[in-house]
């Protein structure tokens, strides 16, 4: 697979700084029971990286003491990870929000039948890939079946409680099927709730529309249909500076399986660390080269620090922008 990397650095995106963080993604590891066209963490059922037990417990201690309002995890499918019930467990024990990023067909995975009562019971927000309200876009994107099986997990999640019930929050995820800006948010959380409503019975709360970024499997395949060039055009054309005040790399920090951070979880996928303060009272970062770690979340204060941002930065700003958390400009 072909690397993005090289053709993302030389940018002229403008500069960033972080502000104090309050939002925690911590990616479980890349194995998946799907491999989908459009994911950047190349994720599938073949990926042995899954984060340690060691690595979840210093989780658990930084949430413990810091201000961080919410733990978000991702994968691959985070629900994969052996020790994903201990984290969720421990964290909403010390009072700190849970989203499971879920693609919705492992709920129903053998061994993962109890997977939906665990998440109500810890009142766990479901935030649930579902690229379109049509069975021919989600086969094109995510495979044959995967259609199906979503719509019998939405279902068995709105029997649970979810997207009926205020304490259990279901938001689904749109990803466009191609090399193009998704629609406007709003319009088209209506259009997904009119055909899942009228078609299946099926209610959630919120539609998140996130574009795709031209780095992992989904820039390997831009650069193979010879789409690179024009859909890199396509987000620098329409970029808004209106979008910078609110990118997620401001206030969330984005940690991998092996406990390295990063600013978001492109630059993860794309190996770009976050860079260390120069001036630190961690021991493990006395060089201002050093790579920071998980445990340097405990004792060292990234606010105010500058942000690693390459060409790829220009998918979040792009139209209504982009987060982990939908379009950025809602009106």
């Amino acid at each position: 697979m072909q690397d993005t990397r090289p053709l993302l650095m030389n940018t002229d995106f403008p500069g960033l700084r972080r502000k104090q963080f309050d939002v925690l993604q911590v990616n479980l590891g890349y194995l998946c029971n799907l491999s989908c066209t459009h994911c950047h963490v190349n994720a599938g059922p073949h990926r042995t990286e899954l984060m340690s037990r060691e690595n979840i417990d210093v989780v658990i201690d930084v949430l413990q003491r810091s201000s961080i309002k919410t733990l978000d995890l991702t994968g691959g499918a985070p629900e994969m990870n052996p020790d994903f019930k201990y984290l969720v467990e421990q964290a909403r024990i010390l009072g700190v929000d849970v989203i499971d990023r879920c693609n919705l067909t492992i709920l129903l995975e053998p061994g993962y039948e109890d997977m939906i009562g665990f998440l109500a019971a810890n009142q766990v927000q479901v935030v649930a890939s579902l690229p379109c309200y049509s069975e021919q876009n989600v086969s094109q994107q995510r495979g044959k079946g995967v259609f199906e099986s979503s719509i019998t997990a939405l279902k068995k999640l709105n029997l649970a409680g979810y997207g009926v019930n205020s304490e259990l929050p279901l938001n689904l995820v749109y990803n466009p099927n191609g090399a193009f800006l998704p629609p406007p948010q709003d319009t088209l959380e209506q259009e997904y709730k009119q055909r899942l409503g009228e078609d299946f019975g099926i209610v959630f709360n919120d539609l998140y529309t996130i574009t795709n970024m031209p780095i992992s499997r989904f820039g390997a395949v831009l650069l193979a249909k010879g789409e690179y060039s024009n859909y890199l055009d396509l987000l620098k054309s329409n970029y808004s500076t209106d979008n910078l005040h609110t990118l997620m790399c401001l206030s969330t920090v984005s940690v991998d399986w092996q406990g390295n951070l990063y600013d978001c979880d492109f630059n993860q996928m794309l190996a770009l660390p976050m860079l260390a303060p120069v001036l630190s009272r961690s021991t493990s970062l006395i060089a201002s080269d050093s790579r920071p770690q998980l445990r340097d979340l405990l004792d060292t204060d990234f606010c105010g620090q500058s942000i690693t941002v390459g060409d790829h930065c220009y998918g979040c700003t792009a139209g209504q922008g982009s987060s982990c958390g939908g379009a950025l400009d809602k009106s």
